[in-house]
């Protein structure tokens, strides 16, 4: 029972992925969510620039609510990369300088990929499924070509144009030979 619900939840999953920027709404809740944890870090090593109050557990929060909503609402996703840029670059004043630059570039980078995703785009064919087909291709090619090579040539004396055998050798003999050219 396990593996016919295995079998058909991870397709479902793939295309359910495919057709949205998941890949960028991860990154940039990732990079909220490495901020967060960098601001309530107990080490002695901790720097603590820019203002720590409010904005400083605002903005990464705010980034892991932009990343969730541009995977699950892919058609405003434009409009939250542009406040997930905002807020990633905010955190650079108010977050440990943005997550000590990790979280800062996760989110700057999911950002960007989430901005520049077009929906309009057929999902990448697998490496595997590109040298299956080429390879089905070129032996439906060498197999084409061999049954062309087997058929029998039939030669009835008469070309295209329906014209007899004689004619064809006339025309074949002056265009080998430009004996008329010479003078």
């Amino acid at each position: 029972m396990s593996a016919d619900i295995r079998q058909g939840v991870r397709p479902a999953f793939r295309a359910w992925r495919a057709h949205r920027p998941f890949l960028a709404g991860v990154l940039l809740t990732l990079g909220g969510a490495e901020i967060l944890v960098t601001m309530k870090v107990s080490l002695k090593v901790v720097l603590h620039i820019g203002m720590q109050g409010l904005a400083g557990y605002l903005l990464p929060s705010l980034m892991i609510v932009c990343g969730l909503l541009i995977i699950f609402n892919p058609a405003q996703r434009l409009f939250y990369s542009i406040v997930g840029i905002l807020l990633t670059l905010g955190t650079w004043l108010t977050s440990n300088l943005g997550g000590f630059f990790i979280g800062l570039t996760l989110g700057a980078v999911g950002s960007c990929m989430a901005f520049g995703w077009l929906p309009d785009q057929e999902p990448k064919v697998s490496r595997r499924k590109r040298r299956k087909a080429k390879r089905e291709h070129k032996a439906a090619m060498a197999a084409r070509t061999t049954t062309e090579s087997k058929a029998p040539a039939t030669d009835d004396g008469q070309d295209d144009t329906g014209e007899g055998s004689l004619r064809g050798s006339m025309r074949s003999s002056t265009v080998d030979s430009p004996s008329h050219l010479t003078t």
